[in-house]
């Protein structure tokens, strides 16, 4: 995919992750609309993107993620690639994991990035494609990290079945597998506190390895045994 005048939704762009993909894509001659939660943060955001335009949305309002779909088209003139950099994160055993935090995590983690691709897909050209971000969890769960691993293993399920049903489309879907990055986002927590955590990976490299997944016809990017990320291409 060539990214040169590409049309981009950035969903979570106010992050530090989806902050910095953002940069890469515009880097690389993109023209995104930037989507998130905080006006002021967004605001502050596109300013430094040359006055890129903007959307609010509620990662717990699926309605005003299909909202945010919409009128990112509209300032665009339609959309090749949709991102979904966002999610929340607890921590905690299991069985003193709240419900109501199982649920928040599961409505913010999976049915949200889920109402960004399920809107787009009807307007999404042949030739686009849609990002989104699980991370290692969604194969390697993880104890203290047990209804977060699920949410994020919930998103995976769900864009493997419909990367299949995307590909009569012409729709490619990519799914990145990040490990963990020292970004802040342990320390947001809805509950618990981390535990001890690796070396984080580097986020510079590992926008550009997820850029160029993105434009590359790569459909998964993934932590490999020895460290590093991965590729793997249809028919894998």
């Amino acid at each position: 995919m060539d990214m040169q005048g590409a049309r981009v939704l950035v969903a979570g762009a106010t992050g530090v992750l989806g902050g910095a993909i953002t940069t890469e894509l515009v880097g690389r001659g993109a023209r995104p609309v930037l989507a998130g939660r905080d006006p002021d943060r967004l605001s502050a955001a596109a300013r430094a993107h040359g006055g890129a335009p903007t959307v609010v949305f509620d990662a717990y309002d699926p309605a005003s993620c299909a909202r945010a779909v919409h009128a990112a088209a509209d300032r665009l003139g339609g959309l090749d690639i949709v991102v979904t950099a966002f999610g929340s994160v607890a921590f905690g055993r299991a069985q003193e994991t709240g419900d109501e935090v199982a649920e928040y995590l599961m409505a913010v983690n999976f049915l949200a990035p889920a109402a960004f691709f399920r809107s787009a897909l009807g307007i999404m050209p042949p030739g686009s494609a849609f990002l989104a971000l699980t991370g290692v969890v969604a194969e390697r769960p993880q104890p203290q990290m047990a209804d977060y691993s699920a949410s994020k293993a919930a998103l995976s399920a769900w864009l493997g079945a419909v990367r299949r049903e995307a590909r009569a489309a012409g729709i490619r879907v990519l799914e990145a597998r990040p490990g963990h990055l020292d970004t802040g986002f342990a320390d947001r927590s809805v509950a618990g506190s981390a535990p001890a955590m690796p070396a984080g990976m580097d986020v510079g490299q590992t926008v550009t390895a997820i850029v160029d997944a993105l434009a590359s016809d790569a459909q998964l990017l993934r932590v490999a045994a020895d460290g590093t990320l991965s590729v793997e291409a249809p028919g894998r």
